[in-house]
């Protein structure tokens, strides 16, 4: 990756939508060779896709975070594959220290996360929880940002 590239990422991070010729024009190159460059960013694995940002309290929607404890005896590949099982978990975080994995959730309400919690404790490797509920978020990615100079 070059500044070009770098200078790409951001603009994509600021504004998935943006029209290659804006891109091209910012980073002072014509459309061709920026498309060949995001492209080449989505192959490598650089740009993972692109996505809206939504606000989930508009759309009445809790999220929470938990604190997983495994039994002695398990490991974090049981907890990865419990993620991609069960749909309420945003994200999974493998950690170092004490509790071994922090997953985020988005749920409907309080009565449906107990359901999702109390059904990742009877999985048998869960040795204890500790759980979050989020009251509000702050989020660089919602931040306006400052375009980067045009070239």
């Amino acid at each position: 990756m070059d500044d070009i590239d770098r200078q790409i990422v951001e603009l994509l991070r600021n504004n998935g939508r943006m029209p290659v010729s804006d891109i091209a024009r910012r980073v002072g190159l014509s459309a061709a060779p920026v498309s060949r460059r995001m492209e080449r960013l989505e192959n490598t694995g650089v740009i993972l896709g692109y996505s809206a940002i939504v606000d989930e309290g508009a759309l009445g929607e809790i999220d929470a975070f938990t604190e997983i404890r495994l039994n002695s005896g398990s490991d974090n590949r049981e907890l990865e594959e419990l993620a991609r099982q069960v749909p309420e978990i945003q994200q999974c975080y493998t950690i170092a220290g004490d509790p071994d994995g922090l997953v985020r959730f988005r749920v409907r309400n309080v009565e449906h996360l107990k359901g999702v919690v109390n059904a990742i404790r009877r999985t048998g490797f869960v040795a204890g929880t500790k759980t979050l509920i989020v009251l509000a978020t702050w989020d660089r990615s919602r931040l306006v940002r400052v375009d980067l100079p045009e070239v």
